[in-house]
């Protein structure tokens, strides 16, 4: 295998086993606790951790090896799954079986520190698609990365269930332990060129910081940048609603073992859509893809949940995940075209900072909101009343109804970015900036497998 393919390799196993253990958890303190509130304070804690690290991540990933930075994720992940571990088996009886205990809570924190390790992982993939491959084929490389992705959704969203169903979070968070020692062992016999220079004492060397201001100076330099990251960071603020609901919406209309199954048959969206990109790129323009597929989702996010029907929510889904990569891939291959390799780390990293900022208000809001406000509203309030009739009535139709209104606020605002002068500004950048860049793309290009 070549080193590109192996990182992806590794990448997936560690992959699968952080993301299992945050469905698996989301999925338990449901079943646990029968509350909303609890499963939306879940992602909400995801998505603040996530924001608070990306900075830091993004310098740790700029400043040192991208191997080094993997291994690093592998050992902060071990360690706090190992706390975890005997955070369960020492649980006082009935602890876990309180939304509002402080045991449950210390618990799902430290659990939750494990699986944010991991995003230094997802910090360091792109910028090692920008040393490995060269730049007319990344768009391909991305779309491997974003199959690689829903090969590992798909196997999380079927074993969480399962694991959560049969040996709950004990028997999750042993076979966590095992799989990231596996994802670090390979990364210590795994050899990986990355082309860096070894450090000169004649060359002054940039320091080891955050360094926030210089990052944003380099976004500000290229048109409408700053204006693709904000417009992902609404995107993720209307994308809180799923972080905060999904699980609940469908768990209300099936048992746990068949939504982990459906989640992992709907997986395969993911890895076609991969395949089709690896194969035939994003066209000559990302960024009017990026734009494109988001019209799309946020149309079927109007109507995939307006009835009560699993087949409908597993049809919407599909669109939602065919698509993903697509966003995914069509935002990191501009990056990694206009932002020079050296600052990629730190502004992969304050993209993800920014982006996921908005999420956490949205997460730590809509559980309630909706736990309040939409479910009684549906149930038996003015909403019921007037929709009842042909939208439904009952706790998931308040849930479906923040669904639909999440998607007609993401339509309007997606086709207002389409014709705005920061698409256009952006768009001009893409196609004139980084031609000249082949000959910083490493050794490793004569032989890249993409």
């Amino acid at each position: 295998m070549s080193p590109f393919h192996q990182i992806l390799s590794n990448n997936l196993v560690a992959n699968i086993t952080n993301f299992t253990v945050w469905f698996a958890l989301t999925f338990w303190i449901f079943i646990e606790t029968q509350s909303v509130f609890a499963t939306g304070m879940v992602a909400g804690i995801f998505l603040v951790f996530t924001a608070a690290c990306g900075f830091w991540f993004g310098s740790i990933v700029d400043h040192n090896p991208k191997k080094a930075a993997m291994q690093g994720s592998s050992i902060a992940s071990f360690f706090f799954y190992l706390i975890s571990t005997a955070l369960v088996f020492l649980e006082p009886e009935g602890a876990f079986a309180d939304p509002y205990g402080a045991y449950l809570w210390g618990f799902v924190f430290v659990v939750m520190l494990g699986v944010i390790s991991g995003n230094l992982r997802i910090i360091a993939l792109p910028t090692l698609v920008t040393i490995l491959i060269p730049e007319d084929r990344r768009d391909k490389a991305n779309g491997l990365v974003g199959m690689v992705s829903g090969i590992g959704f798909l196997t999380t969203s079927v074993i969480s269930g399962f694991l959560v169903a049969f040996g709950g979070m004990k028997l999750t968070l042993i076979l966590a332990l095992g799989f990231t020692l596996l994802a670090f062992a390979h990364l210590l016999v795994l050899r990986l060129d990355e082309g860096r220079v070894a450090p000169s004492a004649d060359v002054p060397q940039e320091p080891k910081r955050v360094d926030i201001a210089g990052t944003i100076r380099v976004i500000a330099a290229v048109p409408g940048l700053f204006a693709l990251i904000f417009f992902a960071t609404f995107n993720n603020f209307l994308g809180g609603v799923f972080m905060a609901l999904l699980d609940a919406y469908g768990l209300s209309l099936v048992s746990v073992e068949v939504w982990g199954l459906t989640f992992g048959a709907l997986s395969t969206a993911f890895i076609i859509s991969g395949i089709i990109i690896s194969k035939t790129g994003l066209g000559k323009n990302p960024l009017r893809t990026l734009l494109t597929v988001n019209i799309i989702t946020w149309s079927v996010c109007c109507v995939f949940t307006v009835q009560s029907s699993i087949w409908l929510l597993a049809a919407g889904c599909f669109v939602w995940m065919f698509l993903g990569p697509y966003a995914e891939a069509s935002e990191h291959t501009t990056l990694q075209k206009v932002v020079p390799l050296e600052r990629q780390g730190r502004v992969f990293g304050f993209a993800q900072s920014v982006e996921q900022s908005a999420s956490p208000l949205t997460a730590f809001m809509i559980g309630p909101l909706t736990q309040f406000i939409f479910i009684p509203l549906m149930t038996d309030g003015a909403g019921a009343d007037a929709i009842g009739d042909w939208f439904g009535r009952g706790p998931e139709r308040g849930i479906a109804l923040v669904f639909t209104i999440a998607g007609f606020i993401g339509l309007i605002v997606t086709i207002i970015a389409f014709n705005s002068r920061a698409y256009r500004d952006l768009s001009a950048a893409y196609a004139t900036q980084g031609d000249d860049e082949g000959d910083n793309d490493g050794a490793a290009m004569a032989a890249s497998p993409v």
